[in-house]
């Protein structure tokens, strides 16, 4: 018989914690609010400016998690059309995920030449290639986009102020985690799934 003993682990959490979360008071529990407010200047926005809902996603482009949440929120905008506008925020976690700044400034990069969400979704989409920037490189060439800007931004670091002024908004807005959504200005802190996302969303409307 072998030596070794198989241990169950439950999995606590749908969340890569950035601190543990303190045990919530008894009193009335009202979720933190969103404090940066969205503006289309500045923020990704996919769906129309003027949508009557509004989903905010502070994520890291490495987080397991906000991998299995990613199409659970391509469901949500399928559901709610035109009626959603989705913003999403850099969140990386670099004290856990090495690759999440990278990853977070290639998306940026693609940005500056207008492909913020095809290189958002490729990210999301090939989570296991963070580690090689040769692949987001190859995708950026089909995209049609100058890749010695691109390449060249990315080595420079042009847009880590943006992504550190996008996590500190997230801070301040009580971020703990990512992923972490805000549905019209509200933390939602249940399940990164499709369906509760929209009852969230139905129920502020």
């Amino acid at each position: 018989m072998s030596g070794t003993t198989t241990v169950a682990r439950k999995r606590t959490t749908g969340k890569t914690l950035l601190e543990p979360t303190a045990k919530e008071p008894t009193e009335k529990y009202h979720a933190p609010k969103l404090e940066i407010p969205v503006t289309p200047e500045r923020d990704h926005i996919e769906g129309p400016a003027n949508a009557a809902l509004t989903l905010v996603e502070y994520g890291d482009y490495q987080c397991p998690y906000c991998g299995a949440a990613y199409p659970e929120v391509k469901k949500v905008q399928k559901e709610l059309g035109p009626e959603l506008r989705f913003v999403f925020r850099n969140f990386p976690l670099t004290n856990m995920h090495e690759h999440a700044m990278n990853a977070a400034e290639t998306a940026e990069a693609a940005s500056a030449q207008g492909k913020f969400w095809p290189m958002h979704d490729f990210l999301y989409e090939h989570q296991a290639t963070l580690g090689d920037p040769g692949v987001a490189l190859g995708y950026a060439k089909k995209l049609g986009l100058d890749t010695q800007r691109f390449d060249r931004e990315i080595a420079q670091h042009m847009y880590q102020k943006r992504i550190k002024d996008d996590f500190m908004g997230g801070v301040r807005s009580g971020v703990n985690g990512t992923p972490t959504f805000y549905v019209n200005g509200v933390r939602h802190d249940g399940d990164a799934v499709a369906k509760a996302l929209i009852e969230a969303l139905g129920q502020t409307k």
